[in-house]
């Protein structure tokens, strides 16, 4: 049940309709109690006479025809920005990145206020009448007034904003702070507990998938608990983000137990998307993505895929001395649960090797993917990981041997691999050399 709660808050908060419409709300019930307010005559007596309406109604029919015709106006002008924004998005930097300027706060804030506006205009001018009964809603109207001038420094401020966020710079930026957190979750999952993954196989029984896609959220509180209330351990073959065929094994317990296909099932959430913010990759593949769009022959952009090559140095190297989860998961003690962990060279292996593969024919591009694993190598001291950067430097120089034509060319790659070979086997002999945030900058 917790996993079916986290998705549906997942889906909530990242849909571009929640906050509008909690703002119309907002906006549409602020209108009707200011209107109550004057009906029962508890106006605040703390306004300055000057400041509320003193009109008629005609001119409070106009003042809020004219708000709520020009609020809708140019809410219609904001969404076909916004959807020329995000096709801009999807065709430059890819259509991943689509659900970051969907969940952006600042579009979403700004359809909010606008149409917010308009429902509020409406709601105060339905209560205008005239004739014998006649009522001027004043305290509405002047609020209605100031709504008003929110609405056109919302406008200038979503002019800014959008300007702004579909620079590519921009945008790496950002996918690289969800990298970042998503990354200081795992190493706070790792500093929980230092059991060993001693999952006996020979023993267990296979649990199949109770549906196929992708695999979304996945309570693992819960299928730890009822593991260690019927004393058994549980091994998930998948992880968050993977895609799950039809009828495959999705775990093993030993010693086998009755009820743990339903448990799984109450358990598990499956879409026909990949995962958001649950999936600490997501994330990193949407920065691989701008990467590989601008490295294809339609865009052939080296630098922004450079600055995506930084970012993900950045990140590698803020992992140093920082272990990664093993993926055991206790319960009063027990070890209950078993998930398949992300390991390091997977890791590396997502970050760089689809970019390494489109970029034989950029010698810009390989130099600087050799001489960030060489910084990243400097303050690295695990030789698992080392070895794991070595091997990406193994292939970038043969991507290089393939690809590049320009012997200078090759001859820097060669030069920049012997750097890396330095740093990586005696890495404490180079405090002089520059650290990954002096050589990303």
């Amino acid at each position: 049940m917790r996993a079916r709660i986290d998705s549906l808050i997942d889906a909530i908060s990242g849909a571009f309709w929640a906050l509008p419409a909690a703002l119309v709300v907002a906006l549409a019930a602020l209108g009707a109690f200011t209107v109550h307010l004057q009906q029962v005559g508890a106006l605040p007596d703390w306004l300055p006479s000057g400041w509320v309406y003193g009109g008629g109604e005609t001119g409070a029919r106009g003042l809020l025809g004219a708000i709520a015709s020009s609020t809708i106006g140019v809410a219609g002008t904001i969404f076909s920005i916004t959807i020329a924004a995000l096709t801009l998005a999807s065709s430059q930097m890819g259509p991943r990145l689509l659900r970051n300027f969907v969940r952006d706060r600042g579009n979403q804030f700004t359809l909010g206020v606008l149409l917010g506006t308009f429902v509020y205009a409406l709601v105060v001018l339905r209560s205008v009448r005239s004739g014998e009964d006649e009522f001027v809603p004043s305290l509405g109207v002047t609020v209605g007034l100031g709504l008003s001038a929110v609405c056109v420094a919302t406008l200038i401020y979503f002019v800014h904003h959008v300007a702004s966020r579909i620079n590519v710079e921009t945008v790496i930026d950002l996918v690289h702070d969800d990298i970042e957190d998503a990354l200081h979750r795992l190493v706070e999952r790792a500093r929980s507990n230092g059991q060993s993954d001693d999952f006996d196989r020979s023993r267990a029984a296979e649990i199949l998938a109770p549906s196929s896609g992708y695999l979304q959220q996945l309570d693992t509180a819960a299928l730890a608990e009822w593991a260690a209330e019927h004393r058994t351990r549980i091994r998930l073959l998948y992880r968050i983000g993977d895609h799950v065929m039809p009828g495959a094994v999705v775990a093993l317990a030993a010693p086998p137990v009755d009820g743990l296909d339903e448990t799984l099932r109450r358990a598990t959430v499956f879409s026909r998307t990949a995962a958001g913010q649950s999936d600490p990759t997501f994330a990193l593949r949407q920065l691989v993505e701008v990467a590989l769009r601008a490295l294809s022959p339609g865009i052939n952009d080296p630098l922004t895929a450079v600055a995506v090559l930084d970012r993900l140095g950045a990140c590698l190297a803020s992992l140093a001395g920082r272990p990664l989860p093993n993926g055991v998961v206790l319960h009063e003690g027990w070890p209950a649960l078993v998930t398949r962990a992300l390991t390091y060279d997977e890791l590396v292996e997502a970050m760089f090797r689809m970019i390494r593969q489109s970029a034989g024919g950029a010698p810009a591009v390989l130099v600087r993917l050799v001489e960030i694993l060489a910084a990243v190598a400097e303050v690295e001291r695990d030789e698992g990981r080392l070895e794991s950067l070595r091997r990406q430097v193994d292939a970038a120089l043969e991507e290089g041997r393939r690809g590049l034509t320009h012997m200078g060319d090759l001859a820097d790659l060669e030069a920049a691999v012997r750097n890396f070979l330095a740093a990586a086997s005696h890495p404490e002999h180079h405090p002089d050399r520059p650290l990954l945030a002096r050589a990303a900058g």
